[in-house]
């Protein structure tokens, strides 16, 4: 069966490290656990760890998932970081002590949750600053907070921006002083003093130490660079973190030697995909073929880097996928595996499949 492995003592080193390294710079963070897909194995094994009690919160898009991690220390602090629907207010108010918001009529509804549970729910309030996706509009901002202020159940911790997820725009300097004022702005109008603003993500880390980050920025959402050790600005290691905290094995089904070219009419059957969009000749007309347990439902194969230089993709259905070994039978076996290194939305949908095995080492 095909394994996702987890070395967990390598995330581990991975949260101590940004601990450190930001709780140096006066910034706090929360862990955002949306790619573990609320998987109990992996989440128990650094949930008790003693570094969590320096992380801010722990952060996810799901629900269940907090619901999961309050299951396992329901002393820790969740943070609901997706836009919440109005009808699922009452989730929300259990299960996380704060959430990112865009909409009135939403933090309305977790008001009145909040009213009716006994707590005061908290809310940073996500505003646009060009990706598109969500957030106040700027000139909104002002008649916004001044709504939210007077809920009696709700506590307004924040200002926050999301920056990089949808179109990849980039968190410049300019952009997120404009955030930074923003916030200045608010606590003089209605004397208040925001303890959050949050506009720090995994794609910023490599921005602080080029000093590319204002002052005022307190507040880091981080996933990638906690579990693949790297920022998606760069793509590259940040800080000394691990970047091997997942591989991903498959087993070898079969292993023979084919041509590199299919016989027969082509049709639009298909419901997979190969390597190439039509044959071309190749110096081998036959090469070995490894089938591996997985396919499409399971994982992008794009996502995924064989570990052997030598393995090259050929093509992929729903539960199976063949890797060309050229003319190198003894890359493998049956029985045997080829291994992978997993980008962040390959372990993400890895980790979600119920037909992957997860090893937590």
């Amino acid at each position: 069966m095909a394994t996702l492995k987890v070395y967990s003592e390598r995330i581990l080193n991975n949260i101590r490290k940004l601990n450190s390294y930001l709780g140096s710079r006066d910034a706090q963070w929360s862990m955002v656990t949306k790619m573990l897909g609320g998987n109990r194995k992996v989440l128990e094994s650094f949930l008790h760890d003693d570094s969590m009690k320096q992380i801010h919160s722990l952060a996810d898009s799901r629900i269940s998932n907090l619901k999961t991690i309050k299951s396992i220390r329901p002393d820790l602090v969740t943070m609901y970081i997706k836009p919440p629907a109005p009808t699922i207010a009452k989730s929300i108010v259990n299960y996380a002590d704060i959430s990112t918001n865009s909409s009135l009529r939403t933090i309305e509804a977790l008001n009145a949750a909040a009213k009716a549970e006994g707590k005061i729910h908290r809310v940073v309030v996500m505003i646009e600053m060009g990706e598109l996706r969500e957030g106040v509009l700027r000139e909104n901002i002002l008649k916004f907070y001044d709504r939210i202020f007077n809920l009696s159940n709700i506590g307004v911790i924040g200002i926050g921006t999301n920056l990089g997820c949808m179109y990849g725009i980039e968190p410049t300097y300019d952009k997120l002083i404009q955030l930074n004022l923003f916030k200045q702005l608010i606590d003089a109008k209605f004397d208040q003093n925001l303890e959050l603003v949050s506009a720090g993500s995994s794609i910023t880390l490599p921005l602080i130490p080029k000093g590319k980050i204002p002052k005022g920025i307190n507040h880091y959402r981080i996933g990638e660079s906690v579990f693949l050790g790297v920022s998606p600005l760069d793509n590259k290691r940040f800080n000394g973190l691990s970047t091997t905290a997942f591989e991903f094995c498959a087993e070898v089904l079969e292993l023979e030697k084919k041509s590199n070219v299919p016989d027969g009419r082509l049709s639009e059957a298909s419901i997979g995909h190969t390597a190439l969009d039509e044959f071309e000749d190749t110096e081998h007309e036959e090469s070995y073929r490894a089938i591996v347990d997985f396919g499409v439902l399971d994982v992008d194969v794009n996502n995924l880097t064989p570990k052997d230089k030598d393995v090259e993709f050929f093509g992929t259905t729903s539960d199976m996928t063949v890797y060309d070994l050229g003319q190198k039978k003894n890359l493998s076996r049956v029985g045997g595996q080829l291994k992978f290194v997993p980008n962040y939305m390959a372990a993400a949908r890895l980790l979600n499949s119920k037909y992957v095995s997860i090893e937590v080492i």
